[in-house]
């Protein structure tokens, strides 16, 4: 294996895990397909079975034996022996780790890998039936939080305005579990992105579209009419303002969370979790 012992915390090729935005690993490194950063075995295990090919990786010595075996392993059974023995390896203990990072680790692994095109709204729109839109939600947490319960609730996709966080962000994958690696997403174009454009594109595909707001002619999220829509396309807003007003006229509903003690709203990565599970029942019946 290609295993590099850390001797100058300043090498330039340690750039990645500590000097260099993620949001220039994206737009500046490698630009023609770009770099994205994962945390813990658990998410860059994911990330390698969903095809993610690995770049490099940096592993506390004490986690060598432990957590980074299945890692080679997996590189080793997707990749081949060649990858697992050229891959560069960074190693170091956890002080001067945590020295090069400014912090301490998530279970002492990271690995930067190359990312995927990111395909257009009309082909990724194919044959979903349930997708959800982050409308401008820019906290990673939230991001990866919403995915996740799409994932987990039945939900076929997420699509993301460009103005939404990358979903491939290190906290949003280690928040999501990495289930960002398991359930398709893409992120629409800054145009599209504009006003009601996704809206009336989803529209124009054959999806109901459905505002999660409150307002005077909201209906309840368990109601019959919404669920019976064969494609339906859950829109959420950002935390605190939520959806913009032109974007909740647009959609052909509004639907509301009834709340009790006083409560207006929930956070939108619970609201997620309780408008998949009731409006993806359709999809639900139909493959059980």
């Amino acid at each position: 294996m290609n295993i590099i012992e850390i001797t100058d915390i300043n090498a330039r090729e340690l750039d990645v895990f500590a000097r260099i935005s993620e949001v220039q690993l994206l737009r500046y490194y490698e630009p023609e397909i770009g770099l994205f950063l994962a945390e813990s075995s658990n998410v860059i295990l994911r990330a390698l079975e969903a095809g993610y090919e690995p770049h490099s990786m940096l592993v506390e010595t004490e986690r060598f034996e432990t957590e980074a075996v299945p890692v080679f392993d997996m590189i080793e059974k997707l990749w081949g022996k060649e990858k697992r023995e050229t891959l560069p390896v960074y190693t170091a203990s956890r002080k001067i780790v945590s020295e090069l990072t400014g912090y301490t680790l998530v279970r002492g692994l990271w690995m930067t890998l190359r990312r995927k095109p990111v395909v257009s709204v009309e082909e990724f729109c194919r044959n979903k039936d349930r997708v959800t839109v982050l409308f401008d939600v820019v906290n990673p947490t939230n991001v990866g939080a919403i995915i996740r319960s799409a994932a987990a609730l039945g939900m076929d996709g997420a699509i993301l305005t460009h103005a939404s966080v990358d979903p491939l962000t290190r906290r949003s994958s280690r928040v999501s579990m990495g289930t960002v690696f398991q359930i398709p997403w893409t992120k629409a174009g800054r145009e599209e992105s504009e006003g009601t454009n996704l809206i009336q594109t989803l529209q124009s595909y054959g999806y109901k579209t459905v505002a999660m707001a409150l307002t005077e002619d909201s209906t309840g999220i368990d109601n019959e009419e919404i669920r019976k829509n064969a494609k339906l396309a859950i829109v959420l807003g950002t935390e605190g303002t939520g959806l913009p007003a032109e974007v909740i006229d647009a959609c052909d509903y509004r639907v509301m969370i009834p709340m009790y003690h006083g409560v207006d709203s929930l956070n939108v990565a619970a609201a997620s979790a309780v408008s998949f599970w009731e409006l993806g029942k359709k999809q639900k019946a139909r493959e059980h």
